[in-house]
């Protein structure tokens, strides 16, 4: 890691980090902000990120310090890659492994050609409905609070885009994918009308973010190095 001054936070810094499985995004910043804080004796200063990834997601995660969190809403705009594994035959809730099973289907007529063909009518400008276990606010409440209720929602369409729909290896039920697609893509609902295309039923198991626009996470650090290294300890608290 290079040699960071307090004047680079201060002044706008743009870091690329690599969420670990099981952290939140807001916990990703918090131990950025602690470190930075901790390393040159701030009491306040800018800090924060450029798109939300769930606890149950790896990848890359843009955040930005001082002055660069204006370039905020422009990362958030930009394109994002992702990779992950769709499980046939069942689906959750909450469309991933954030809640249990709720029903199982069968599988026997799923072909691999089948799988592939199916992509086709994900690619390109889809109508698709946010996740109700979502962050996403409908009077004034996360989505995710009202579901947890049991209150049913109603939840609008909106328009994204797919621009890449690669299917990357099958394994028995797993399906493993690479997608790009604009920014809003709830990669959890492709996978459950991805299920619901091939008569099965779905849900996302593993999601990985590996590309924001330029931004690769293959030059992403892990939150815990980066605050490490910044302090100068082995192990961090």
């Amino acid at each position: 890691m290079e040699n960071l001054t307090k004047e680079d936070f201060l002044n706008g810094k743009v870091l690329l980090i690599d969420k670990p499985l099981g952290w939140s995004s807001f916990q990703a910043v918090n131990k950025l902000k602690w470190a930075i804080r901790k390393k040159f004796s701030l009491k306040k200063f800018k800090i924060g990120h450029a798109g939300t990834l769930d606890p149950l997601a790896t990848g890359l995660l843009i955040i930005c310090t001082g002055k660069f969190t204006k370039k905020i809403t422009e990362f958030q705009g930009q394109e994002k890659e992702y990779t992950g594994i769709f499980t046939l035959g069942a689906t959750t809730p909450s469309y991933d492994l954030e809640t249990v099973i709720d029903n199982t289907y069968p599988t026997d007529h799923i072909t691999p050609a089948l799988i592939k063909e199916t992509t086709h009518q994900f690619i390109g400008e889809i109508a698709q409905a946010p996740p109700v276990f979502s962050a996403l606010k409908k009077d004034g409440k996360r989505l995710y609070e009202l579901a947890r209720e049991g209150k049913t929602v109603e939840i609008s369409k909106r328009i994204v885009t797919i621009r890449e729909f690669e299917i990357t290896k099958i394994d028995d039920l797993n399906v493993h994918f690479r997608i790009t697609c604009s920014k809003g893509t709830y990669i959890r609902s492709i996978a459950n009308d991805f299920g619901l295309a091939l008569g099965s039923g779905a849900h996302l198991s593993a999601l990985r973010r590996t590309k924001i626009g330029d931004f690769n996470v293959d030059i992403a650090q892990d939150p815990m190095i980066f605050a490490n290294v910044l302090l100068g300890t082995e192990h961090g608290s």
